[in-house]
């Protein structure tokens, strides 16, 4: 019992040793954090070609070359599409801003006019207490992601370290997944290699995954949004694209900013049915086809636990955080799984007199 007892001691020493590490060096994690997720994104690809014979250090070589050519090649080609029309934009908005207020405002006279006094106050401050609370949040969250994940390394550190990392991860791991399996403690290693495999599975299911919906949907929703006529509808499409990494956020912005465009731009019902028809194609087919053919039903995540990780993450930790959330979300998931099997197996669930099914 005290070997069982000093062991666990071990293992939460260890724990809040690794946690107070992280903590303090936060502010220069980024890079190596970024160099991380990249070589396990790219890894498969490597080990794809190690079986074709070629060496691990060449097929390094080449997967890390050609991500950061399409990666160069996709901002030279998006970049002077989204400055063009971010420019108009902001250039236009006066004009819409107006045109909104022309449009609207007097739907909402109409509907106040019809309210006593004290329900206008009332509606007026708990409508700006709403907005204030959730402004301070939003501005506190991403004010912790640029302060906290760019403190000791700019962008150009971050270009220089990140594929410097993901080049010696990339090289090495199969090395490295060897040492961590020889460290492993002999009497739990089979247990420990089904969770760490469990994590993996969960991981690469989502991280993956996910990114080639999220550039599915930017396809879907820019395409479609031009096609219908939208203006700035590449823009919209390729931000929602991107932010359906975290769920709902994607589809709700390119929704309401669609919709407010179409309304401002369009003055007939089937274009703004056009507009909205894009996203709810781009959801049916999220939700029917690309989601059960590139992530899998097999993952685990919930959404809310996804977004619940990404926005305590990006508080506690900032950018790094971000990087950070999904994986440990994954492993914390995986690890409560496994908890509820073992304790559904012990005599804390079942009575030792339990008749065997």
């Amino acid at each position: 019992m005290s070997q069982k007892i000093s062991n666990n001691r071990f293992w939460l020493i260890l724990g809040i040793i690794l946690l107070g590490a992280l903590w303090l060096l936060k502010p220069i994690l980024l890079p190596f954090v970024a160099g991380i997720v990249l070589a396990y994104f790219l890894d498969p690809v490597v080990w794809r070609l190690s079986v074709w014979r070629v060496p691990r250090w060449l097929g390094t070589v080449i997967v890390l070359l050609g991500f950061i050519l399409l990666v160069t090649f996709m901002m030279l080609l998006l970049f002077p599409l989204i400055k063009g029309q971010v420019i108009a934009l902001v250039t236009a908005l006066p004009s819409y801003i107006e045109t909104l207020k022309d449009r609207f405002l007097p739907c909402v006279y109409d509907f106040l006019g019809k309210l006593s006094p004290d329900d206008v106050e009332k509606l007026r401050e708990a409508a700006g207490s709403y907005a204030g609370d959730a402004v301070g949040l939003a501005g506190k969250v991403i004010r912790n992601i640029f302060t906290q994940g760019f403190a000791l390394f700019d962008i150009v550190t971050l270009l220089v370290i990140t594929p410097v990392v993901a080049f010696y991860l990339l090289r090495d791991w199969p090395k490295l997944t060897r040492a961590i399996d020889k460290l492993m403690p002999r009497k739990k290693q089979a247990f420990l290699r089904n969770a760490l495999a469990q994590i993996n599975t969960t991981l690469s299911g989502f991280i993956r995954g996910q990114a080639l919906v999220c550039l599915s949907l930017g396809i879907i929703y820019s395409v479609g949004l031009t096609l219908v006529g939208l203006k700035y509808g590449a823009t919209v499409g390729i931000v929602a694209g991107f932010l359906s990494f975290i769920p709902y956020v994607g589809t709700w912005f390119g929704l309401i900013v669609g919709t407010i465009l179409a309304l401002i731009q369009f003055s007939d019902p089937v274009s703004i049915g056009l507009v909205l028809g894009v996203f709810v194609v781009g959801q049916i087919l999220e939700g029917y086809v690309l989601t059960p053919k590139l992530v899998g039903d097999r993952v685990g995540l919930h959404p809310v636990w996804i977004l619940f990780a990404l926005f305590a993450g990006a508080s506690l930790m900032g950018f790094v955080g971000v990087l950070i959330a999904v994986p440990v979300a994954a492993v914390i998931g995986v690890l409560v799984r496994i908890g509820i099997d073992q304790y559904k197996k012990s005599a804390l669930y079942k009575p030792k007199d339990t008749p065997p099914s």
